[in-house]
């Protein structure tokens, strides 16, 4: 064997390692195979070191140890396939060439290596061995150690048998292919070998304190011990609760005696002696932490526990287990403070109080070992079961089947009812497991607790190789990086869920509750129908099938989120229809259940705007922008033609276009919506939105008549551009506006202008035929009575034709109606030649004659009285009534027309901004235009309110109490009487209505 062979092998000094081969101890071995077994391990040379170290202390049974090695590998590899080990590496082989400190202690105890040989364990388990060990007989109703043995003599006994049993348990783990697999068994043992050393730990303090037959203690583990998923290496968390044997016994002497077992209890395991220290033994989650006594009666316990435990103290409850000592006692006490613990959640600010205890962590944690910590740092382990600690605390109150003590164990039951996602739970358990299985293998090499991970590349080497994480320190690293950001993820989707708040400040009463009481609640959170309510969260939350599980959970929040809107019973019932359609696709429920405020939003939309509602209805994949802040900002002018174009490109028919058309409109419509329902813009962002997806829907429309024209008629003699008019033209369309526009053409040259004229009238109409065809949400009317000679004349003009007709017969109503004018599709340069012929007719040079103004007066007043529906208050018709929308505009145009010729800011299509222009050149007073565009914006607002309530196109302030209410909540005023929103209008109206007499009349 050369030292090229060592080389490949993994040894790094192959000097050495050649000399160690060659040794004389290891005669009768097949050191291929042994070279290989050692190559399989993290550190080989120093596996080959210890294991010459064993056989030279065991020189009078070196030859078993041989021969036992012999029997583990009883061949090498194939010639010149020294690197590609035949076997993965005996116990023994597999703990010396990882473990330094095991290896020590077999060098100095070299008769241990029997252990590991197979069939070697008697049967025992860890309680009767350690026991024994220590003298005491293991079958007695209470152990007591042999005193013979002495203080020191019993404690190296107990460590002495505790690493043999400790040695068993890490061979195994070590030679399993599947490190991560084997985890749960792993640390199940460990956890029993705690156990029994603090059972044998006690036994020992009963020799040691005079009367302690007088106090029975129970020993109950908390943290990793009692979840039975402890460390190689860790403290052990206890708190000990004592009760006296006899009536005799006072409640004092029990404690004091308790007490006096209970730090010779701890004295036993933590001290260190010739044979070294098993672990801390830590009672610091006894209430009042290390300033409280160190024993108590379980009424004391119990006591403390309902009137002064901080909330981390019932967090720490969660994993009691009687470990050792009086066993019906354990048992008691973990059955005194269950009700407590899973009653946690209700104390006001538990969930707060449990994630600023673990931001307390991150903060206290040096930032320089912030990267390196396995346990505490960002991604870790405390990551993972802080979020699964809070989950079951919040929900283990109504799900008893989540009331489990182990991480694993409990992410598997959230996963299963529904708390956490399948395929969330499975790639946080795999994580979990892989970092544990990091911590054991640093904990093995020098039993010492470790969650830093190696800085150096050596080092990090070896941990790969350890972990069997293939690609060195390199692949370690990788793997780790992924790990880390993907276990910080779902920790900040879980711990940070909003819906845990809400479930947690219900009552464990509103949770479960009977038909009865469900109905009783829902009629004192102000559902109309309570028993149709029930029948919705029947149907939605009967049978056990997942879907149920996770509605289960998310209604009773969702239905006082449903009452804090205007409709709950609008809500409930649109929730249940959406549910309906997208319950079994993956994403829907998972994302009200995870993703940040979706399930807040789909309740407040669906219970306040009945629009929303039945879009989402209609649309229901819709409700997944809930979920991302994204998706609910309106689009922009060229996303929104992005929007169209891409839908119509995919239309393989003209009728499949103009529905695409209009479902694409719909859509971005509920869009808009969603956003102004939930907040999320201002008014002013919602009239630009819903002016751009009108233009949209506009710019489409004129391509689909255009081909289908062509189509009938062939190509066309004409250049197309539609203009906008009134809101369409100055964006300010609200969710009810028509769309105003004059369509105008402009023959090519050498084409007949009696045949471009009909081609362009037959685009105009096939455009107001695509949009007024019946589709999905609000209809989009094409609205072209402001055109030349208005309903009386041709639907289409050339721009000849409008020049002839404004030079000669157009009205100052005509010339009013252009000041909102503005191209929004088709020909641009057809469009700028419109507007260039308009500029004189709308920004008269001279302003207005006083025949003019007469007219301008009389045509509003005439408006006034023949378009106000017969029977509507004035008060309540937000467009028409005084002070409301028309009286503002009619203003503001009339200081346009008067001075637009000669003050150019006054140019403009815009409402508000025509008035803050007059404003600023002096001829409006910043008072007059602040009232006017508060009272504009506020009718505009609430206009466009009645129609999300209501669900379809209305300019009256409803009469209907129950809308009324609904309104006004979504203007934010008081839902309480409905007079709040007759007043509101009517008070801002009033206002305005003075400075119109004023501005406009005086």
């Amino acid at each position: 064997m050369s030292r090229a062979d060592l080389a490949r092998a993994g040894f790094e000094d192959t000097v050495a390692a050649l000399r160690l081969v060659d040794d004389d101890e290891l005669d009768g071995l097949a050191r291929p195979a042994l070279v290989a077994a050692l190559a399989a391990t993290p550190d080989p040379d120093r596996g080959l070191l210890a294991l010459v170290r064993l056989l030279e202390a065991a020189r009078t049974d070196g030859r078993q140890v041989a021969d036992g090695l012999r029997r583990e590998l009883p061949g090498g590899p194939p010639a010149g396939e020294l690197g590609e080990p035949a076997v993965t590496g005996t116990r023994l082989v597999a703990l010396l060439g990882t473990s330094v400190a095991l290896g020590e202690h077999l060098v100095a105890h070299p008769e241990d290596w029997r252990e590991l040989v197979p069939g070697a364990h008697t049967g025992h388990g860890p309680r009767e061995t350690l026991l024994r060990a220590v003298g005491a007989d293991p079958l007695a109703d209470v152990p007591v150690a042999d005193a013979s043995l002495g203080r020191d003599g019993a404690r190296d006994a107990l460590r002495r048998a505790y690493r043999r049993l400790l040695l068993v348990i890490a061979a195994d783990d070590l030679v399993r292919a599947s490190p991560e697999a084997r985890l749960g068994a792993v640390t199940a043992q460990l956890s029993d070998l705690a156990d029994a050393a603090l059972e044998a730990g006690l036994a020992m303090a009963r020799a040691l304190v005079p009367g302690h037959e007088d106090v029975s203690l129970a020993v109950i583990a908390l943290g990793k011990c009692g979840a039975r998923e402890l460390n190689y290496l860790s403290d052990v968390d206890v708190v000990h609760v004592v009760r006296p044997t006899g009536d005799a016994v006072t409640e004092a002497r029990a404690v004091e005696v308790g007490t006096r077992l209970a730090q010779a209890l701890a004295l036993a395991c933590s001290a260190t002696t010739a044979a070294g220290t098993l672990w801390e033994v830590d009672t610091a989650l006894r209430p009042e932490g290390k300033n409280g006594p160190l024993v108590r009666t379980l009424d004391s316990h119990v006591a403390h526990h309902r009137r002064w435990a901080a909330t981390w103290e019932l967090q720490a409850q969660m994993k009691a287990r009687p470990a050792a000592g009086d066993a019906a006692l354990g048992a008691a006490y973990v059955e005194a403070l269950a009700p407590l613990v899973w009653r946690a959640a209700e104390r006001p600010g538990m969930v707060a109080d449990t994630r600023a205890m673990r931001k307390r962590v991150e903060e206290h944690l040096p930032s320089a070992d912030s990267p390196h910590q396995l346990k505490l740092g960002p991604g870790g382990l405390r990551d993972v079961e802080f979020s699964v600690q809070l989950l079951q605390l919040v929900h283990g109150r109504a799900q008893p089947a989540l009331r489990v003590r182990g991480t694993l164990e409990a992410l598997e039951e959230l996963s299963t009812h529904g708390f956490v996602g399948r395929h969330d739970a499975a790639r946080l358990g795999e994580d979990y497991r892989f970092l544990r299985v990091l911590e054991h293998r640093l904990q093995l090499r020098r039993m010492r607790r470790a969650q830093l991970l190696p800085h150096d590349e050596a080092g990090l080497r070896w941990l790969a190789r350890a972990a069997a994480v293939p690609g060195g320190a390199e692949g370690l690293t990788r793997r780790l990086e992924d790990v880390r950001r993907r276990v910080r993820r779902l920790h900040e989707q879980l711990f940070y869920r909003p819906l845990l708040e809400a479930v947690a400040a219900l009552s464990t009463e509103e949770l479960r509750l009977t038909p009865a009481e469900a109905r009783e609640r829902l009629e004192s959170l102000g559902y109309r129908d309570a028993p149709g309510a029930l029948r919705h969260i029947t149907a939605l939350t009967t049978g056990v099938s997942r879907r149920a599980a996770i509605q289960r959970q998310l209604l009773p929040v969702l239905l006082g989120w449903f009452a804090d809107g205007s409709d709950p019973d609008g809500g409930l019932l649109a929730f249940r229809r959406i549910s309906e359609t997208l319950g079994s696709t993956a994403w829907y429920l998972s994302m009200l259940r995870d993703e940040g405020t979706a399930a807040a939003r789909m309740a407040r939309a669906t219970s306040t705007a009945s629009l929303v509602a039945d879009g989402l209805v209609g649309d229901a994949q819709a409700a997944r922008w809930l979920g991302d802040d994204a998706s609910l900002v309106p689009r922009g002018a060229d996303d929104v033609a992005h929007l169209f174009s891409g839908a119509l490109g995919r239309a393989e028919t003209g009728e499949g276009a103009a529905r695409a058309l209009r479902t694409v409109r719909s859509r971005e419509l509920l869009r808009t919506a969603l956003a102004d329902v939930l907040g999320l813009v201002r008014p002013s962002q919602v009239r630009e939105s819903l002016s751009g997806v009108g233009i949209g829907a506009i710019r489409a429309a004129l391509g689909l008549a255009q081909t289908r024209v062509a189509a009938e008629r062939g190509e066309s003699p004409t250049a197309i551009a539609v203009i906008g008019m009134g809101r369409l033209g100055g964006s300010e369309m609200g969710y009810g506006s028509d769309a105003d526009v004059i369509v105008v053409h402009r023959p090519h040259p050498g084409a007949d202008a009696g045949a471009a004229q009909e081609h362009a009238v037959a685009v105009a109409s096939a455009m107001r035929g695509v949009l007024a065809t019946a589709g999905p949400g609000l209809p989009l009317e094409l609205d072209l009575a402001l055109r030349p000679e208005g309903r009386n004349g041709p639907l289409a003009r050339s721009l000849d034709s409008c020049a002839a007709y404004y030079s000669r017969w157009s009205s100052t109503w005509e010339s009013q109606a252009l000041l909102r004018a503005r191209p929004v599709a088709g020909d641009a340069a057809v469009g700028a030649a419109f507007i260039d012929l308009v500029d004189p007719l709308r920004y008269p040079a001279q302003g207005l004659t006083g025949d003019e103004l007469t007219a301008v007066r009389r045509m509003k007043a005439r408006v006034e009285s023949e378009r106000l529906p017969r029977g509507v208050d004035p008060h309540r018709h937000l467009k028409l009534g005084p002070g409301y929308l028309a009286d503002v505009e009619w203003t503001a145009q009339l200081l346009q027309l008067r001075h637009a010729g000669r003050v150019t800011s006054l140019r403009t299509t815009s409402t508000p901004g025509a008035l803050w222009a007059a404003c600023a050149a002096g001829l409006l007073a910043e008072e007059d235009a602040g009232v006017l565009v508060t009272a504009w914006e506020a009718a505009a607002r609430t206009r466009d309110a009645v129609v999300l309530v209501r669900g379809r196109i209305d300019d009256v302030v409803p009469t209907d109490p129950g809308q009324a209410a609904q309104v006004a909540h979504l203007l934010g005023l008081d839902p309480e009487t409905a007079e709040e929103l007759t007043g509101h209008v009517r008070l801002v109206g009033r206002g305005a209505r003075a400075v119109v007499e004023r501005v406009f009349y005086g």
